[in-house]
């Protein structure tokens, strides 16, 4: 399993140069720096719940140990489909900053409606804290991030604290009382759950997450992002298209507005003319250039290695 995961990283490199993409300054010692920097510790379970084996995999510094900043990544689905195996390229340039990074599933619909999923990400950081002596996950700088439904999962664990009550769980008989991040990366994340559910902007896969369960308004404030924006809350940069048709963009702009409103460090950067996920190269480039620059103005970014 180790090796073919490692082989999906090289995979990006045949890409780039099938494609005709400039590769690195150094095609061939890139992807060895990163198999001689890296060992990955594929489908570790951190949690089961209703039958199901929730699953991350490690991608952590050489040696074991090594005290790096860390990136949780969830991926995104509309909550209802998606795969951590099917992001792997979108860790390559968390692994290229030296981070270590976790990658995280959850449970789907199909395997139970919310707020099973939140729950879930916050387990899988409580995780992060449990382990973080063996792996050399550095606490202090942990970045959640992910896009769409995952975005939205990233701004939730992030946000929450355990007065939340998404934290309590037959796994564990205390609770950490301060799962803090050092900082939140939000691709085009769903902020208002609620309004994907009815309305000009419903969406079949919000719909689909909830299926018949009962007072679904209810529960859908309880799992959106904005219901818990206060101080002190850790700096948040958010990544949206404007001409998204899945996720509006008018979330992001709300968002933005009641974190500034708060006082809590943020940015919004908009894409223009940009849909849900899809950016150009150079949207991309730019947005990557953005969040190293974001991530350094907090000290979170490891040191060059």
């Amino acid at each position: 399993m180790r090796r073919s995961l490692l082989v999906s990283l090289f995979v990006c490199v045949a890409f780039l140069a099938a494609t005709g993409q400039p590769l690195p300054a150094a095609p061939v010692a890139w992807p060895v720096d990163l198999k001689l920097n890296y060992s990955v510790v594929p489908n570790v379970t951190y949690s089961v719940a209703n039958d199901f084996n929730c699953k991350l995999d490690v991608y952590a510094r050489n040696p074991r140990g090594t005290i790096a900043p860390t990136v949780v990544y969830i991926h995104g689905g509309g909550w209802v489909g998606g795969t951590k195996e099917g992001a792997i390229f979108e860790l390559l340039p968390y692994l290229d900053m030296g981070f270590h990074v976790v990658n995280v599933e959850y449970r789907l619909a199909r395997v139970s409606p919310p707020p099973a999923a939140v729950e879930d990400c916050r387990l899988a950081l409580r995780w992060v804290y449990e382990n973080a002596k063996q792996y050399g996950f550095d606490t202090t700088r942990i970045v959640v991030t992910g896009g769409s439904a995952g975005g939205h999962l990233a701004l939730m664990t992030g946000m929450l604290d355990a007065g939340a009550g998404f934290d309590a769980s037959k796994e564990w008989d205390d609770v950490i009382p301060s799962m803090k991040v050092a900082a939140i990366v939000n691709w085009f994340g769903i902020t208002d759950v609620k309004e994907l559910l009815d309305g000009p902007n419903r969406q079949g896969y919000a719909v689909n997450w909830f299926g018949s369960l009962p007072e679904r308004e209810k529960v859908a404030v309880r799992v959106s992002p904005l219901t818990y924006v206060r101080a002190g809350l850790p700096p948040v940069l958010t990544i949206h298209g404007d001409n998204d048709q899945l996720v509006p963009y008018t979330q992001a702009v709300r968002l933005h507005k009641a974190l500034t409103s708060a006082g809590v460090p943020n940015r919004l950067i908009t894409i223009p003319g940009g849909r849900h996920g899809g950016f150009t190269r150079d949207q991309m480039l730019a947005a990557y250039a953005t969040i190293r620059e974001f991530l350094d103005q907090y000290g979170i970014r490891p040191t060059p290695r």
